[in-house]
């Protein structure tokens, strides 16, 4: 999406965040005060819409009200179908806090001024999920894909299947699953394929696959769930037929530029929200707080990848290679003594 036509597109939405202040160096070491929170009428909340945006609607306006009321701000839901969109928004300062992904999260700390300050608790108490391969039951690699274990199965069908990924900047629909199916098995999943393609988000996998429009998609396990509520038929064609090491849960972030006594409010309603009738649709308890480092995993996944990638490079020279290796190691090791 060109920055032109996102920009377009993103002022379709009412943002009266009336103070340059608060989209300028509005550092979280200034001791806002409560004036702040009067002259800000409404916060967008970023929503990365891993369905589409009727089905987001009903669930995401009961839960955006509860916030609205306890933080006494209107907040306003800023519905995106591409992980970028959201980056960007927030970026820009059209989004002020969000609902994101691992690897989204990671990028929004580079460019957007991101602080995740909350994770999520799924309904079972876990702080985690899982990437999936999934086909349709009817297909007739479903069998002897699951027998043989998907990840396997695909890396040697490759040639002869059609697959979707979700998105570039998904931690489940792409990171983990190129980690772990591709990139340890030195396969480019680009070249790979009969063909390939980004459906966009959980849902396009899932239906695309649902629909027989691709032999193997990747989807989350949080994603499926959602499905058999709002689309059980679609969900009772798909069989999995690969499951990832858990995943950290999604982080709730705001800018690091937010006034402090704001800040002070979303963790305040974030911490404390339990209402379990808002809170199943998104099927989740609650909300524990959290830091940055919590992500560290999926930035190491994303390290590792670029070194296997680029030990197998044959493009470049030895010396390029060694200064990059070494350069990916050093980003390494600060992750892990962080």
């Amino acid at each position: 999406m060109s920055r032109r036509l996102f920009i377009q597109q993103a002022s379709l939405f009412t943002l009266t965040l009336t103070s340059a202040k608060l989209l300028s160096a509005c550092t979280p070491s200034s001791n806002s005060s409560n004036s702040d929170v009067a002259n800000i009428k409404e916060i967008n909340f970023g929503v990365l819409s891993t369905e589409s945006q009727v089905n987001q609607k009903p669930i995401w306006e009961p839960f955006a009200a509860a916030m609205s009321k306890e933080i006494g701000i209107t907040i306003k839901p800023f519905y995106v179908t591409q992980y970028a969109a959201v980056i960007e928004a927030m970026r820009f300062g059209k989004v002020q806090v969000a609902w994101l992904g691992g690897k989204s999260y990671i990028e929004a700390v580079k460019i957007a001024k991101a602080e995740a300050f909350a994770q999520v608790v799924s309904e079972d108490g876990t702080k985690g999920y899982y990437s999936h391969l999934i086909t349709n039951k009817d297909n007739p690699i479903a069998a002897e894909a699951k027998a043989e274990g998907g990840d396997k199965y695909v890396v040697k069908n490759a040639a002869k299947l059609t697959f979707a990924f979700n998105d570039p900047n998904s931690t489940s629909g792409f990171l983990v699953p190129s980690y772990y199916i591709f990139t340890k098995n030195n396969v480019d999943p680009k070249k790979a394929f009969k063909r390939l393609i980004f459906a966009g988000n959980h849902e396009a996998c899932a239906l695309a696959v649902a629909n027989k429009k691709v032999d193997v998609a990747t989807v989350s396990s949080e994603a499926l769930e959602r499905l058999q509520i709002t689309n059980s038929e679609a969900r009772n064609k798909i069989e999995v037929i690969w499951k990832s090491p858990m995943i950290p849960s999604d982080p709730v972030a705001y800018r690091q530029d937010l006034p402090a006594d704001i800040k002070k409010k979303f963790q305040n309603f974030f911490y404390n929200y339990k209402d379990e009738k808002v809170l199943a649709p998104f099927k989740i308890a609650s909300f524990a707080p959290a830091t940055d480092k919590i992500w560290n995993t999926i930035r190491e996944l994303e390290i590792a990848k670029a070194i296997q990638e680029t030990q197998s490079k044959a493009d470049i020279s030895e010396q390029d290679k060694k200064q990059k290796l070494a350069e990916l190691n050093e980003q390494l090791k600060k992750i892990q003594t962080n």
